[in-house]
């Protein structure tokens, strides 16, 4: 409140601002006083946020330092192991005396570029690359297996339209990223979750969906009556056939690697 008080002078908002800091909170249908922090999801926290961390922006500016700040998250770049390390120490003990805000030692660090994760991303070794975290990677592979799963029963249509939903906004936040090999393994993997998805669905009926989607009699006779499991047949040629990139594409589906 000191420090919105040194920059503004609307004694109503203020005012309003301090009520909204000590309203409490209702845990369990239970009203409790709020004794410190912000209400987490309010309108008011980022803002309050950023005016508190506006001074280590300022002091991070004045020590010429390259670095990159979201909300509480930021890194700092520096030439060399011994030079991070002594930043590192100056920084946690600016932040804890002139900021009065705890460093979460835990998920800070010293270290390479290629080491970071920052916002789900990072950088390649060779070149320094901007490059999709491994971390990313996986929890967008948990949403599609979620979305893809062999038993819901929908149609394929469907399920492209809700992978959809999630892939674009998935590619539109990650579109900067320069290494792309990762992105078109996974392009490939999602095809082939939806390919098995339809294997499931066809249960006893794949050889003639094999043969009305142009496989030769040999090949879908093999397939249909291969004693495999379905996820290993998705990887077949006749399944690549009968299944082609082009058949999805053609169904809305995003390619995350395609700029």
């Amino acid at each position: 409140m000191s420090r919105l008080k040194a920059q503004q002078e609307d004694v109503s908002l203020l005012r309003l601002i301090n009520r909204y800091l000590k309203a409490g909170v209702c845990i369990n249908g239970i009203k409790q006083a709020s004794t410190k922090g912000v209400p987490q999801g309010g309108p008011l926290s980022p803002i309050l946020s950023n005016i508190v961390l506006n001074n280590l922006d300022w002091e991070l500016e004045k020590r010429n330092l390259t670095f990159a700040r979201y909300a509480d998250d930021f890194v700092v770049f520096v030439k060399s192991q011994r030079a991070g390390e002594r930043v590192m120490k100056s920084l946690k003990r600016f932040i804890g005396e002139s900021l009065r805000l705890t460093v979460n030692t835990q998920k800070s660090g010293v270290g390479r570029p290629w080491e970071c994760n920052f916002l789900g991303f990072t950088f390649s070794r060779r070149g320094l690359k901007v490059k999709v975290s491994d971390k990313a990677l996986a929890k967008l592979k948990a949403t599609v297996k979620q979305l893809s799963r062999r038993t819901r029963g929908h149609s394929i249509t469907r399920i492209i339209a809700e992978l959809r939903k999630s892939l674009l906004g998935w590619k539109a936040y990650f579109n900067i990223a320069e290494i792309l090999s990762p992105l078109r393994d996974l392009d490939k993997w999602i095809r082939r979750r939806l390919r098995c998805y339809l294997l499931k669905q066809w249960g006893g009926k794949g050889y003639r969906m094999l043969r009305r989607l142009g496989v030769d009699r040999f090949l879908a006779w093999n397939t249909a009556k291969s004693a495999h499991g379905v996820w290993r047949l998705s990887g077949s040629p006749a399944l690549t056939k009968a299944l082609p990139n082009r058949y999805f594409r053609n169904l809305g589906l995003p390619e995350l690697a395609v700029r």
